[in-house]
């Protein structure tokens, strides 16, 4: 009888991805980290001014007038939660767990900015 093929499962072709280090992903978490709170801190701010400013007056007899939001507006404030859930996803893929978690809680954070402008754009 002819002996099975000597080679086996754990000699195939495809390499395996090496998991970069504890250092590196620390410092790129840190950098997205710094970043991230940069766009927050932003994107929160021009709320409250563009909540404040579209605000009328209770003293005003004038009916609000109904606004057209441009597509493009639709597409920054949705876009940005999911390029960073892209990210997060990514992240995840190239074993950087610190990194993953840091654009997770970032994905967290532009879904709940991007339903608030959405409220407010829509009322």
């Amino acid at each position: 009888m002819a002996s099975p093929p000597t080679h086996d499962l754990d000699s195939q072709d495809t390499p395996r991805r090496e998991r970069p280090s504890r250092l590196i992903d620390i410092a790129v978490a840190l950098l997205l980290l710094v970043a991230d709170a940069v766009i927050i801190v932003a994107g929160g701010l021009m709320l409250v001014a563009v909540g404040i400013g579209s605000a009328h007056s209770p003293h005003s007899s004038q009916p609000e007038h109904p606004r057209d939001t441009p597509v493009l507006a639709w597409l920054v404030i949705w876009g940005v939660p999911a390029v960073a859930a892209t990210g997060a996803f990514v992240h995840a893929r190239l074993r950087m767990p610190v990194t993953a978690v840091v654009q997770s809680l970032f994905t967290v954070v532009c879904t709940f900015l991007a339903v608030a402008w959405t409220r407010m754009l829509l009322s």
